[in-house]
């Protein structure tokens, strides 16, 4: 009987073992890529009401962009102050509109540096590029134009698209819009704005850079991109849905995520939370 128990023992034992050596293989499929992961989150910088009715319409951006850029599965924040490191803390990238945000604090500047440097990205329209400093503004716009200067050409602004390989500039051509265009630039020397469309001035009939994108890197930081359209003087033509359509893969660029992201992205679920990266107007 002792030697019945002994060797029942021993079988239970060596199949106890053989089941650790053998453990089932997980099925589970592999984790999504991190962009996959969560929304772009965009921090809209905005200001102050400057001109006439339709024109520079800062506030009205906030709240317009607020909705629509939430409608295509971004996160949104913003205000009409400029950010501090704690709201700026997890943004992918900054879209400003506001007349002369040149002008900064070098609190301000410190912020905005340190942003730089882990890689925030940055999207421009209009006169946001206008300060006091323009060699500044444009070492992370790629462009700036000096605050006080008569600078301006308003009337038809007649786009030539220089790179219609850019995924930003897809399916667009040449096309015409009622606004106003600047013409005396700082531009960076080292690297260089990429340019994406011209435009004549409507009064002189030079032609001058008014969309392009810029990547520049900080020393001992991670590039920085910056996509910038120089119109918005009339805030009608933010609704354009080419316009729209250029803007939205502009954002996501500047992002570093996938650049029909927001053009095809939808908002999250009501009380599901905040989904994976990915339409409507106002």
């Amino acid at each position: 009987m002792k030697t019945l128990l002994t060797a029942s023992f021993a079988l239970a034992l060596a199949a106890g073992l053989a089941g650790q050596q053998a453990p089932v293989p997980s099925a589970a499929p592999p984790p999504p890529p991190p962009d996959a992961l969560r929304p772009i989150h965009v921090y809209i910088r905005a200001g102050l009401k400057s001109h006439g009715e339709g024109l520079h319409d800062y506030p009205q951006f906030l709240a317009d962009w607020s909705k629509v850029l939430t409608e295509h599965g971004a996160l949104v924040d913003g205000s009409l102050h400029f950010p501090d490191e704690r709201e700026l803390a997890n943004v992918d990238v900054m879209v400003m509109y506001k007349g002369d945000a040149g002008y900064m604090t070098a609190d301000e500047k410190a912020v905005l540096e340190t942003y730089i440097k882990r890689g925030g990205g940055f999207v421009s329209f209009h006169d946001t590029l206008c300060g006091d400093d323009p060699p500044y503004t444009a070492s992370f716009l790629g462009g700036a134009k000096k605050h006080g200067e008569v600078n301006f050409s308003a009337g038809e602004i007649k786009y030539a698209i220089v790179d219609k390989q850019s995924p930003i500039m897809k399916d667009m051509s040449d096309f015409s819009i009622q606004d106003e265009a600047f013409f005396k630039m700082t531009w960076a020397a080292d690297p260089k704005i990429h340019v994406l469309a011209t435009a004549p001035m409507p009064s002189s009939g030079e032609v001058v850079p008014q969309i392009w994108t810029y990547e520049h890197t900080i020393f001992g930081g991670q590039p920085s991109r910056a996509f910038v359209w120089m119109q918005g003087h009339s805030y009608a033509n933010f609704a354009r849905p080419d316009v729209q359509r250029m803007i939205f893969r502009g954002i996501a660029w500047a992002a570093r995520a996938p650049v029909d992201t927001l053009v095809n992205g939808t908002a999250p679920a009501r009380g599901g939370g905040r989904g994976r990266r990915g339409g409507g107007g106002f």
